[in-house]
């Protein structure tokens, strides 16, 4: 990648992975670009600790779901910094529940989130990230386990990663590599939502390095995939679940 400035965007970076994200490639001199869709506030908040952090970094509201929408992130962050060096496609949803009681509008919001959204950026990262840059995206190492009541959260991100491998071939001549990280448990609001201290504990139980993941061990890979020490890791899903599964 280019000596010059370079520009990093990581969609859903207002708060939890995302903005740790954010954060650890501001700190690795990325001029980063904290999308949000609706935390505003969250979303400045990490702005604010990055550029006190001697960071430069711009908020940027815009719904994965709609491609005119991510076009536009992409010119707002062009504008800002200049061509896009790396594209963190990290934004999602989780919505559990048995596939037959999963309401249509529970699966076109999963489908909308995190499939089109990711669909969306990769199409987009794919026409303007910059030869020798970086698309990494978010998968789940929970694919295979066939979980009850996972099963629409699953078969988006086993989708993305069918498209990281694609685009990761079709990438290949311009030095564009395309990645997926597949985090296990995490310590955030949306893995402790509406479960319960007995639910946390079984899970930490199962895995062998005895706790919960944390989101700066996600922005640990993240940051290798977007150095340029990564340049021949390509078209590849890394797991960081603890050992889990």
């Amino acid at each position: 990648m280019s000596n010059e400035t370079r520009t990093a965007i990581v969609t859903g970076a207002s708060k939890g992975i995302g903005a740790a994200l954010a954060r650890r490639l501001a700190q690795d001199g990325f001029c980063t670009i904290v999308n949000y869709a609706s935390s505003a506030t969250e979303a400045a908040e990490v702005v604010s600790a990055i550029e006190r952090a001697g960071g430069r970094a711009k908020a940027i509201r815009a719904d994965v779901a709609d491609s005119a929408a991510v076009k536009e992130l992409f010119d707002q962050a062009q504008a800002a910094y200049g061509p896009v060096d790396v594209l963190v496609n990290n934004a999602g949803i989780i919505k559990l529940a048995p596939l037959a009681q999963t309401t249509d509008e529970d699966f076109q919001q999963l489908i909308a989130v995190n499939l089109t959204g990711a669909f969306n950026g990769m199409r987009e990262g794919a026409k303007r990230v910059r030869d020798g840059g970086r698309i990494i995206n978010l998968s789940t190492s929970i694919i295979g386990n066939y979980l009850p009541a996972h099963g629409v959260y699953v078969a988006t991100k086993a989708a993305i990663e069918a498209l990281t491998h694609t685009l990761a071939k079709e990438l290949g001549t311009r030095s564009v590599t395309v990645n997926a990280v597949a985090p296990g448990p995490i310590a955030t609001e949306l893995f402790f939502a509406g479960r319960s201290e007995e639910f946390v504990k079984r899970i930490v139980a199962d895995i062998p390095l005895g706790r919960l993941g944390e989101p700066g061990d996600i922005a640990h890979i993240v940051s290798f995939l977007a150095s340029p020490e990564s340049g021949w890791v390509n078209g590849q899903v890394i797991k960081a679940n603890g050992g889990r599964n």
